[in-house]
């Protein structure tokens, strides 16, 4: 019984994971939105003012510092950014953009694309 409840708890925790660590670090394929001029000067989790004009971003678990490479899947360009705070709480997203960074992806208009984040090294 104990045996089961370790393979279903398992199963159940691999199914949940939408991310995955590589040779080089984090990445991840999922949704990226971007937040502007209404967070524009708040504190971020990391205690800094938020600059909507910084290439920066907010993901849930990466450390504060910590740059990646975020590449937009519908056009191929890309823009590094380094986390500054928590998020994004929206279902199905992976991080959130500064302004800044979402204009380099050319993403504004369409305001939620899809992504692949890699972490780069320090």
């Amino acid at each position: 019984m104990r045996l089961l409840l370790i393979a279903l708890t398992s199963l159940l925790l691999s199914a949940c994971a939408s991310q995955s660590l590589s040779p080089g670090g984090y990445s991840a394929e999922g949704k990226a939105s971007y937040y502007g001029a209404r967070h524009h000067g708040n504190k971020t989790a990391s205690g800094e003012r938020f600059d909507q004009h910084a290439l920066t971003a907010a993901h849930r678990s990466l450390p504060f510092g910590t740059r990646v490479r975020v590449t937009n899947l519908r056009n191929d360009k890309q823009v590094v950014v380094r986390i500054n705070d928590r998020g994004p709480y929206a279902r199905g997203r992976i991080i959130d953009l500064s302004y800044k960074a979402a204009e380099q992806l050319d993403m504004l208009r369409a305001g939620v694309v899809p992504v692949r984040v890699q972490q780069l090294a320090d």
